[in-house]
């Protein structure tokens, strides 16, 4: 059975974007048919940038079960072995990916299983590219359990100018590798965070893309 809740966020655009193009959208029009030409172009770049921030490609998602997929567009900020307490109950392996005002903000499912649980947690608004953001600034919490057992941790991280975590999925949905689960608007952070055991492969300062690039491989 498809699953309807990421079919309606399949377009080429995200529908978060929709209704703020058709705002300039309709003051780009305005300006060249009853103001300037010179307000006119500044409204119509406003716009076009608006589209192009608000893009969601197709992806090709590598099928290979126990590859964990980037879920973020950016540049790998740390690679960590820590032990996490509140949510994976010890030891693990946090990798966290910083997307700038320029990559794509469209999240995608690491791991193919099913939601085990949200949590929102509110929070500051510090760049999202210090390490305090992790534990201070604004986020949403997505478990998801795979089908052959692991767990992992998918964290979605509000910035310094994204003020809004967007999360379409829901808990005790499935959820499928590649698959787009949520955003994240102009600038901001997402975190993974893996079983112990996970092998790596990434080193910080890669660049990724969400759906595409391995991040690790689990036993």
């Amino acid at each position: 059975m498809k699953n309807r809740t990421f079919e309606a966020h399949s377009g080429i655009i995200a529908r978060e974007g929709i209704p703020i193009i058709l705002f300039f959208l309709f003051f780009t029009i305005s300006s060249f048919m009853f103001g300037s030409i010179a307000s006119g172009v500044v409204f119509l770049l406003i716009t076009v940038f608006i589209v192009w921030f608000f893009r969601n490609p197709r992806r090709n998602t590598p099928d290979y079960e126990k590859l964990v997929i980037s879920p973020a567009d950016g540049k790998v900020l740390r690679i960590e072995e820590l032990s996490e307490t509140e949510f994976m109950k010890g030891p693990c392996r946090r990798v966290a990916i910083f997307m700038n005002i320029f990559n794509v903000h469209v999240n995608r499912i690491p791991y193919s299983g099913h939601v085990e649980w949200i949590r929102y947690r509110k929070g500051k608004f510090v760049s999202a590219n210090l390490d305090k953001a992790s534990t201070d600034n604004e986020r949403n919490i997505v478990k998801i359990k795979g089908d052959d057992g692991n767990e992992l941790i998918v964290v979605q991280i509000a910035g310094l100018i994204a003020r809004r975590i967007v999360c379409w999925i829901t808990e005790g949905a499935y959820a499928k590798k590649g698959e787009r689960f949520g955003m994240i608007r102009f600038g901001s952070c997402v975190e993974l965070y893996l079983p112990e055991d996970c092998i790596i492969s990434v080193k910080i300062g890669d660049k990724v893309v969400a759906g595409e690039t391995p991040i690790g491989c689990l036993k």
